[in-house]
């Protein structure tokens, strides 16, 4: 995928409402943050990494520009992260609260989950158990950094729907030329694995995140739409 995008004037000035609720899940609350389209043609749902919340650049950015643009955006606060607690749970607690939110939403459009880091992993583990029509990973951690051996590859490649990665070209956890090529693949320039820019890199930082919406909306323009 081409990923050499500049953003558009307003492109991160475009805002949605954002309403916030507690879901049950089996292992606790959830919290559930909502921006809706008001005229949506698909819904993304977004799951975050082992170290943060919903608040991640990448996740807040695509919950304002994407809405307007006709897609409703649905970011997940692990119940770990609701109770206050500072370590991730294991794979599969993060996946069957994944699964009891989103099975709670019941979208009306296409499907599409996915989430940033760990959130990225969830995703494609579930995407093809939710029905989705598409998976997007934000910062996949491919590999540990250092540890090719331990590569999360099989479960980008098993997810059973089409998919995008949105990859760092500095990403400590794996960068693009780490990927199969068979995998559909945008490149952010001189981002990290939080999509963070150096203050010389090739890219502003506002530029960085406009390349991660764009190459979302239009990746999901093309396969979803």
């Amino acid at each position: 995928m081409n990923s050499s995008y500049r953003s558009r004037p307003n492109l991160l000035h475009d805002r949605a409402v954002t309403t916030t609720r507690l879901v049950p899940t089996p292992h606790g609350d959830a919290r559930l943050h909502v921006n809706r389209s008001k005229h949506p043609w698909a819904t993304l749902v977004l799951g975050h990494g082992a170290g943060g919340d919903s608040t991640a650049r990448d996740l807040v950015t695509l919950a304002r520009v994407l809405p307007p643009q006709g897609v409703s955006v649905f970011r997940i606060d692990q119940p770990w992260r609701v109770a206050g607690k500072g370590v991730a749970s294991a794979p599969r607690i993060l996946d069957e609260s994944f699964v009891a939110v989103v099975d709670v939403l019941r979208p009306q459009t296409p499907l599409v989950v996915g989430g940033r880091s760990a959130g990225a992993r969830v995703g494609c583990r579930t995407a093809r158990r939710l029905g989705a029509s598409g998976c997007l990973a934000l910062a996949f951690p491919l590999q540990p950094p250092g540890k090719p051996h331990l590569s999360k590859t099989h479960e980008l490649l098993e997810t059973g729907v089409t998919t995008l990665v949105v990859q760092g070209d500095r990403d400590a956890f794996g960068a693009p030329d780490d990927f199969p090529n068979t995998v559909d693949l945008a490149v952010v320039p001189g981002a990290d694995h939080e999509f963070k820019t150096l203050k010389r890199g090739p890219v502003t930082q506002d530029d960085a995140l406009a390349v991660v919406a764009e190459s979302a909306l239009e990746w999901m323009t093309r396969e979803i739409a």
